[in-house]
């Protein structure tokens, strides 16, 4: 048993101490905790649970859902909805912003959250989680769909649950990343990772190898350039790792150091990115940036980034800062075309439509 340990609520009154206005953001904050350890119980049902398996519906990114998808959305959803803490809400799993129900008073915020990250692992029994990330409104009528087109920069407070052997929360509400995780018998979140730091330099990197024929070359030059290890110019091993989980990811790069690449590529030119910018990039940027690291679209900060729609997606490099700048130090090389090996005039192409060297 964990007793006189920092508790979350205890770990948010100490921020409220510091922050006079984070009173109802720590409220909130809790009401976040309290839907996490509903969807933990669920989770960790596995096959004994009713919720595993496939529905024959898709989200409004037009991916087959999981019955826990669903289920969890609802969860998030019912737990925050009453409190008169939050204006609206938008998630993954619904294609418009959900509505404050008129029974409830509504409050200053705003929640995006994706219920169940990795949801495609739950089958295989590999760590998932929730993200969310919460935003100010300024108003208390019902928010229009722009209310939520913010930047990452704007975000008060950000962090993800990963179901894992146990389960943590890690937050940041702009003052540091820290991570409680949930001791069972007493029901509470127990600080036990404060203040995480990411090294800046690192000897792993993930990324979905079976992309890589459509990847842009500052992204293939890297990744090259680490599985070539001691013998390229790097002149040192990588590991490489992949979980298709971002929450997974994300939790062990905050543990130990590491780059998380899913990169803009070619696959389908419709999308400029994989990951969803509201509810996936910005949060994790802000706990990333808040522990020491980098969180970057590859040509600049994830959360400089203008969202134009609530679904919006982006490409996502983050993780150590020296890997990251290094990453757009490439792409910035490529653009200009300073990458490029020089080629003499003497040896170019000969051609009917311009001018011969002479």
């Amino acid at each position: 048993m964990l007793y006189g340990r920092t508790t979350l609520s205890k770990f948010l009154i100490q921020q409220q101490r510091a922050d006079k206005s984070a009173g109802d953001l720590s409220a909130l904050l809790i009401d976040v905790a309290a839907a996490i350890k509903g969807i933990s119980a669920m989770v960790s049902k596995g096959a004994l649970g009713e919720h595993q398996g496939t529905l024959e519906t898709q989200n409004v990114q037009g991916e087959t859902q999981k019955k826990l998808d669903v289920v969890t959305n609802d969860i998030m959803l019912r737990q925050c909805e009453w409190g008169g803490l939050l204006a609206g809400m938008v998630s993954e799993e619904l294609d418009q912003p959900f509505v404050i129900p008129g029974g409830y008073s509504r409050g200053p915020y705003l929640l995006c959250f994706d219920p169940l990250d990795g949801s495609s692992n739950i089958d295989v029994n590999v760590a998932v989680g929730t993200i969310f990330s919460v935003l100010k409104h300024a108003e208390r009528k019902p928010p229009q769909t722009a209310a939520y087109l913010q930047p990452g920069d704007r975000q008060v407070a950000a962090g993800y649950a990963i179901y894992g052997p146990a389960t943590m929360l890690v937050i940041s509400v702009g003052r540091g990343t820290h991570g409680f995780t949930l001791d069972r018998e007493t029901g509470n979140f127990v600080l036990t990772h404060p203040d995480l730091t990411i090294p800046a330099d690192t000897g792993e990197f993930a990324i979905n190898v079976s992309n890589e024929r459509f990847w842009e070359p500052p992204i293939t030059r890297y990744v090259g350039e680490c599985k070539a290890g001691r013998s390229g110019i790097r002149e040192r091993d990588f590991n490489m790792r992949w979980i298709a989980s971002m929450v997974a990811e994300v939790h062990r790069i905050l543990m130990r150091g590491g780059v998380f690449m899913y990169p803009r590529d070619t696959k389908d030119p419709s999308k400029p990115g994989r990951l969803r910018l509201l509810y996936e990039a910005n949060p994790m940027a802000m706990l990333i940036e808040q522990a020491g690291g980098c969180a970057s679209t590859g040509r600049g900060r994830i959360c400089e980034v203008a969202p134009t729609d609530i679904h919006q997606r982006t490409p996502v490099v983050l993780g150590s800062r020296n890997e990251v700048e290094r990453i757009e130090r490439y792409h910035r090389e490529y653009e200009s075309g300073a990458d490029r090996p020089f080629v003499s005039p003497l040896f170019n192409e000969r051609s009917l439509y311009r001018s011969e060297v002479t």
